[in-house]
């Protein structure tokens, strides 16, 4: 395999294996250029978005000034995504899951009246220059909170019955400047609720801990040593397969529409706690160093190719008026989280990491989210709550909430 191939004469494609290794190489110049610049390792900037976007700028560059485009193969990205959430899943125990109840409750809430406020916002801006509201749910919960894959779906939809003209540019344009802000507000927000709110991690919060919101406990695993590396990887390949294969069956039988990572995350939390109450003695890398390394690898590749593929040059589409709408809900989203969700949610250091992961999500994606929460928590501490109930909300619920609230806003 080539691992440049020359598509059109100007247009040129990095294989699969040259991608990953260069998201490798990418990552770890985030890293240097977090040591280099303490400003962004400050306000916790997660080290696959100073990688990744300073490569997106370069092929940005050479694409104005060379008429040279750059491409990535993404085949290995979301099977990274499915071992992070999967290594989630195996960490979580029932009992975490049950004392997150009342606040996973109160986090949905809150998510589903932020997606109503983002569509208000949108509307109100679109009408202020003239436009349908068709055109402002581009700038709303479309393509924010529901991402490049929301906004590729109800382009056709919003074009055709709507009469909104370059739909899929204009949505895809959005959600990837939606994306970059996402990334780059986290931190600064977990900034602001840490030390200038009083939000500071108790005595129980772990700054050492492997992972987010994870403390080492398996005594086999509490090392990482190539065995302990071959068992973890063994239990999470299987646990995939098992997701993957249930997913299937949900969607042939019931015609469910799950996101597959999740079915593997559910998969994840129910054989980790079989395991605990009926095989107890039976080795597991469930909270331990060697699972920790597998999925803080995982997600820093997954994000590093998401950020460094973007082709910033498709920004030239947005216009004048969603790009101002997109600097509103920008700073919408920064209220929402300072006045709203940061007091609802308890005012504490988890209140805080949700807080970051929100910016993530509520603006990109829930790796966006994802990351944004890990390099606080690598800074700052654990925390377990915000871990465990942010992917639901963020990877399950929105989508079947979002679609009902697209969709009455455009029956209005």
């Amino acid at each position: 395999m080539n691992a440049l191939q020359d598509l059109t004469g100007n247009d040129y494609l990095f294989g699969t294996f040259a991608s990953f290794n260069l998201a490798v190489v990418v990552y770890l110049l985030g890293v240097q250029v977090n040591k280099s610049w303490s400003l962004l390792n400050r306000f916790n900037i997660p080290e696959p978005v100073s990688g990744g976007l300073l490569v997106a700028i370069s092929a940005l560059l050479l694409h104005l000034f060379a008429d040279i485009r750059i491409s990535f193969s993404l085949d290995v990205r979301d099977f990274l995504l499915l071992y992070f959430f999967t290594a989630i899943g195996l960490n979580a125990r029932l009992s975490d899951l049950l004392r997150g109840g009342r606040p996973l409750a109160l986090l949905l809430a809150l998510t589903v009246a932020f997606m109503v406020l983002q569509n208000l916002v949108a509307v109100g801006v679109a009408g202020a220059f003239g436009l349908p509201a068709a055109f402002g749910l581009l700038g709303g919960s479309v393509s924010l909170i529901g991402g490049h894959g929301t906004a590729i779906a109800w382009a056709p939809i919003l074009e055709e019955t709507h009469g909104v003209h370059g739909a899929m540019e204009l949505g895809t344009s959005a959600a990837t400047l939606g994306l970059i802000a996402a990334a780059l507000l986290g931190g600064p927000v977990a900034d602001i609720l840490i030390n200038r709110l009083g939000a500071k991690p108790g005595p129980a919060a772990d700054a050492q801990a492997p992972m987010i919101g994870i403390e080492h406990e398996e005594a086999g695993y509490s090392s990482v040593t190539h065995l302990g590396l071959m068992r973890t990887l063994l239990v999470l390949n299987v646990t995939i397969a098992i997701g993957i294969a249930i997913h299937d069956v949900l969607q042939a039988s019931i015609a469910l529409e799950l996101p597959v990572f999740l079915v593997c995350l559910a998969t994840g939390i129910v054989l980790s706690n079989l395991r605990a109450a009926a095989f107890p003695q039976v080795p597991w890398p469930a909270r331990s160093r060697s699972l920790a390394v597998v999925s803080d690898l995982a997600l820093g590749v997954f994000l590093t190719l998401s950020l460094m593929s973007l082709k910033l040059w498709t920004l030239a589409a947005l216009a004048g008026p969603l790009l101002a709408l997109l600097a509103v809900q920008v700073a919408v989203t920064l209220a929402f989280i300072l006045f709203v969700l940061f007091p609802v949610m308890g005012r504490d250091y988890d209140a805080a990491v949700l807080g970051a992961g929100f910016a993530g999500f509520g603006l990109g994606a829930t790796p966006t989210a994802i990351a944004n929460m890990t390099a606080v928590t690598k800074h700052y501490g654990a925390s377990t709550k915000a871990m465990l109930i942010l992917p639901l909300v963020s990877a399950f619920f929105v989508d079947l909430f979002n679609a009902g609230i697209v969709s009455v806003f455009l029956s209005l």
